[in-house]
C-alpha cells in the first residue's frame, strides 16, 4: 500500500514476538518496545538529506555526510507514545520532545485531546509520531490534525502494530502522512482492540490495569 512502511528486520521481528507474549513482564516490555523503536527510526530516517562536511582525523582530513535540512521533533501519543521515545533518543539525541494527550471514548471510540505541549520550533521540524499501536486510526488521525492546524507539513507516523481499519483510517483523513510500522494483524475486535495485537500497550508499559 502507498505510504505504509512494514519494517520486518529480523531482529525488529524477534523482539516483536516477545513483546506480545503475554508472559513477558513490565520491566521486559519498556526495554524491548524501546529497542524496537530505536531499530524502527533507523528505517523511518533512511532518506533523511545528508550534506558532505570535512572533518579533521587524528591522521588526514576526511570527507564525510551529516544528517542536513529540518532538524526533528519526536511526538508521543500519551500515554503510551512514552515508551517510545526514549529508543528514538538514543539514535536522534538532539531531536525535540512534544506531547499530544488524546483517548478514545469509551463508548463511542471517538479520540478526545486533554493535553498538548509542543516545540516552539515546530515548522522548523521533521515530526516523527509515535504510539505503539494503530488501532481504529482515530487518535492518530486526530493527532495529526491537530499538528497540521499548527501549521506542520512533514509529518510520518511510526508504531509498533497496526490493525487494518487503522491505517486505512488515517491514510484517508491524512494521505500525504507516511506510516511506518512491524506488523499489520488482522483485524479490530468489538472493543477497538488488535487481534492479535499485544493487549493494552499502555497497561503492559506502567504495570497498570
Amino acid at each position: 500500500m502507498d505510504g505504509v512502511h512494514v519494517i520486518n528486520h529480523p531482529l525488529i521481528q524477534h523482539k516483536l514476538t516477545i513483546i506480545r507474549d503475554v508472559n513477558t513482564g513490565a520491566k521486559e516490555f519498556r526495554e524491548l518496545v524501546e529497542e524496537v523503536s530505536m531499530l524502527m527510526a533507523y528505517e523511518v530516517t533512511r532518506n533523511f538529506p545528508v550534506t558532505e562536511i570535512e572533518v579533521e582525523t587524528p591522521i588526514a582530513k576526511a570527507s564525510g555526510q551529516m544528517v542536513s535540512g529540518k532538524k526533528i521533533a519526536i511526538i508521543p501519543v500519551l500515554r503510551a507514545g512514552l515508551g517510545m521515545v526514549s529508543g528514538i533518543l538514543r539514535l536522534i539525541p538532539t531531536a525535540k520532545v512534544g506531547h499530544i494527550g488524546v483517548y478514545r471514548d469509551p463508548e463511542t471510540l471517538n479520540p478526545i485531546e486533554y493535553y498538548c505541549k509542543l516545540p516552539f520550533d515546530l515548522l522548523e521540524r521533521e515530526l516523527i509520531i509515535v504510539d505503539p499501536m494503530l488501532a481504529t486510526g482515530g487518535s492518530a488521525a486526530a493527532a495529526i490534525q491537530f499538528l497540521k492546524q499548527k501549521g506542520a507539513t512533514q509529518i510520518r507516523m511510526v508504531s509498533l502494530i497496526a490493525a487494518p481499519e487503522g491505517i486505512k483510517h488515517v491514510r484517508e483523513k491524512h494521505p500525504n502522512v507516511d506510516i511506518y510500522v512491524a506488523a499489520i494483524d488482522d483485524r479490530l475486535n468489538s472493543h477497538g482492540y488488535i487481534v492479535p495485537g499485544l493487549g493494552d500497550a499502555g497497561d503492559r508499559l506502567f504495570g497498570t490495569k
